[in-house]
């Protein structure tokens, strides 16, 4: 089967076939940088419908259904549209930071995608602390925030950073502590060894309630840190005008309005990891025959398949929860699931300690 892992141990053994190793570990670099900006272009196109269709379901509508077939087309046209639209920028503000804050925020979700596994052996760097460089990069998307708002000169930007910026660091505590009891329980911070300890079942069957409950506050504590509904705080409509990229507009807002996506993507992949085996298939202890067939589908189905759900599933919050007030979005956090994530981790290491899941 021509699978992702054999698609690159050919281009691998043909570079390095035909130039010297400098120049073929140079060209793959720069084949896997155009393959993550193609991937980030796709899934921006491809998400953006998802949400309308999503969201067109939820309300017994039909959604884009004019522009190709089921509407396909319509987010390529949006694209065409801010692409043609002039970038404007506000009397007053900081030019370069102004500027600046969008890449930010894009460069720090293309280095996420680094340790991230898409299928067996397919893995743009494989580093043994993969779970400490995510936790660690991830954290520095709230300085483009930040820096967007600041360089503004608006009010209404400056108000949806500083709101960007409580939430994120305050929900970034309990999704750290989400992940951690993973990496206690596998005791290895390597996003490989996570996924081949989930080779007999998943952690989210596998560790009973811990992992459960651990799954339900990083899917809580993600969607706030993506600024999604209901912890769209950050771009209170109502409130805010658009919240922290007001000022902006042309491909300096779509390059915000992507970045929202791909971080998206790249919380659920992580998530579909942790606690559902990335790209492992289904194996269900001594079930041999069973776990035979489930072999036979392949590894990037797996976790596109797991990730996609991920997804669904933050779209769904958003088209079926209210928006929460930002007092109320704080006292979740650290009113009830710090805490909880806190004993959540006390009981993981018990039940690490005492070997007691299958």
């Amino acid at each position: 089967m021509l699978s992702l892992e054999n698609i690159t141990r050919i281009i691998h053994e043909w570079l390095n076939s035909h130039f010297n190793p400098a120049i073929a570990l140079d060209t793959e670099f720069v084949l896997v940088g155009v393959a993550s900006i193609t991937l980030f272009a796709l899934l921006g196109l491809s998400l953006v419908w998802m949400e309308r269709k999503v969201a067109a379901v939820m309300q017994i509508r039909l959604g884009p259904n004019r522009v190709g077939p089921k509407g396909i087309f319509q987010t390529t046209a949006d694209t065409l549209k801010l692409l043609m639209k002039e970038g404007l920028v506000p009397d007053g503000a900081d030019k370069f930071l102004f500027n600046l804050a969008p890449f930010i925020v894009m460069i720090v979700a293309m280095l996420i995608l680094a340790p991230i596994a898409f299928a067996k052996n397919f893995q743009i760097w494989d580093i043994n602390i993969g779970v400490l460089y995510l936790s660690a990069i991830s954290s520095l998307s709230v300085i483009g925030i930040l820096m967007a708002g600041w360089a503004s000169n608006s009010k209404y930007s400056l108000l949806g950073a500083m709101r960007s910026g409580a939430q994120i660091v305050s929900y970034e505590l309990s999704a750290g502590l989400s992940v951690l009891s993973i990496v206690v329980l596998t005791g290895s911070l390597s996003i490989k060894d996570i996924i081949l300890s989930q080779q007999n079942g998943w952690w989210i069957f596998k560790a009973h309630i811990p992992a459960l409950i651990s799954f339900i506050i990083f899917i809580i504590a993600v969607t706030a840190e993506t600024n999604r509904a209901p912890f769209d705080m950050a771009e209170a409509e109502s409130e805010l005008t658009a919240g922290f990229h007001t000022e902006y507009s042309g491909m300096r807002f779509a390059l915000f309005f992507l970045a929202e996506y791909i971080n998206i993507f790249i919380v659920c992949a992580i998530g579909a990891t942790l606690f559902f085996g990335g790209w492992m298939p289904l194996h269900i202890g001594s079930w041999q025959a069973f776990n035979h067939i489930m072999d036979y589908i392949p590894s990037s189905i797996w976790f596109l398949g797991k990730t996609i759900g991920l997804i669904f599933l933050i779209m769904w919050f958003r088209w079926t929860f209210p928006r929460l007030r930002i007092d109320q979005l704080l006292n979740l956090e650290w009113k009830y699931l710090l805490p909880i994530s806190m004993f959540n981790l006390l009981l993981t290491s018990l039940v690490a300690i005492m070997g007691w899941y299958f």
